[in-house]
């Protein structure tokens, strides 16, 4: 299994820009010769492109300098040096770029094949050829090639979903993700199953959306308890949040459960509480006392929560909630397009 790494530090540099060249024409019948020094090349640039075959920042934590080549001098005859080659580094969907040392963010790339310069290429120097005129007909100096820009920067990768499952450990999360979709997350009776965020195709009728199960959440997340305060960022690109929530837990009701991960929400960024909410009463099956489900139905409708009562295990109910789902997906892409 490849290790989630979604957080990483780099550092780029352009390739500097080659220098201009010093030379005279050396030729039979042009006794005085001329300066025909030419220009450096410029340097190439450092490019960062979004690949869809890449799901983590892994291979930065094996390889952190990054130099383009440099340009090439300048040559006799007037003839440009070569310009260096661009060096093309390959990311995640979904990788934030900021700059180490001021976290400005230098770009979000959000879409497959989208670019972003992160250190360019140094500018080549003119050669002495540049610099004749008719009073200095024969300069005998070229310009230094300019150095390549460089930089520390963060990567930060937030992963892109339509769908995001949320809720505490041993909510079903990835019981249901592994049921609607064709991933295959750890499934186990235990807290932290999850330990790294999973992303599925779920399909509904001819129409696919993709939903990611985010690590398992527990009061003071926000600040760093337990593995969910890691992945919060990846449910900030969501686009409608299915608050999964275990019906046969004798510990906690419902709305005890969604109140307490709806503030870590809100304390981790407030955008997050905001973003529609699914509530999906999970484990069903596992549910002796039925009237729990009819109570937590009244209540989360009450407060305006669409509620699903489902059992990934017989599939009750599932059916029902995707399709709903699925409306909702396709309502928001709408809403995105006009």
């Amino acid at each position: 299994m490849t290790k989630f790494i979604d957080r990483a530090k780099i550092y780029v540099k352009g390739g500097d820009g080659g220098n201009g060249c010093v030379a005279f024409r050396r030729e039979k019948f042009v006794p005085k010769g001329g300066p025909a020094g030419g220009d450096g090349g410029r340097g190439g640039s450092v490019i960062l492109v979004a690949d869809s075959g890449m799901h983590t920042l892994l291979d930065f934590k094996y390889k952190r300098h990054f130099k383009a080549e440099r340009g090439r001098h300048g040559e006799g005859n007037k003839r440009t040096g070569k310009s260096g080659k661009d060096l093309i580094i390959k990311v995640p969907v979904g990788t934030v770029v900021k700059d180490a040392e001021t976290g400005e963010i230098i770009g979000d790339l959000t879409k497959v094949g989208e670019k972003l310069v992160v250190a360019r290429g140094g500018k080549g120097g003119r050669g002495n050829a540049a610099f004749a005129t008719p009073t200095r007909q024969a300069p005998d100096f070229a310009e230094p090639g300019e150095p390549g820009e460089e930089r520390w920067i963060e990567l930060e990768l937030k992963l892109i979903a339509d769908v995001g499952l949320i809720g505490f450990p041993n909510a079903g999360k990835s019981t249901f993700l592994s049921r609607i979709t064709a991933a295959k997350p750890e499934i186990a009776d235990y807290p932290f199953t999850t330990l790294r965020p999973i992303l599925g195709v779920a399909k509904v009728d001819n129409f696919s959306f993709v939903v990611a199960d985010i690590p398992g959440l527990i009061e003071g997340a926000h600040v760093g308890k337990g593995l969910g305060h890691e992945f919060l960022r990846h449910v900030e690109r969501t686009k409608l949040l299915l608050h999964l929530i275990d019906l046969s837990d004798l510990t906690r009701e419902p709305e005890e459960a969604f109140e307490k991960i709806n503030k870590e929400l809100k304390l981790y960024s407030p955008k997050l509480s905001e973003k529609p909410q699914i509530v999906v009463g999970t484990k069903i099956d596992a549910v002796t006392d039925k009237s729990k489900i009819e109570k937590a139905k009244r209540y989360f409708e009450s407060k305006g929560y669409p509620f699903f009562a489902i059992s990934s295990v017989t599939g009750e109910g599932v059916t029902e909630l995707l399709r709903f789902v699925s409306e909702k997906v396709k309502e928001q892409k709408k809403e995105k397009e006009i």
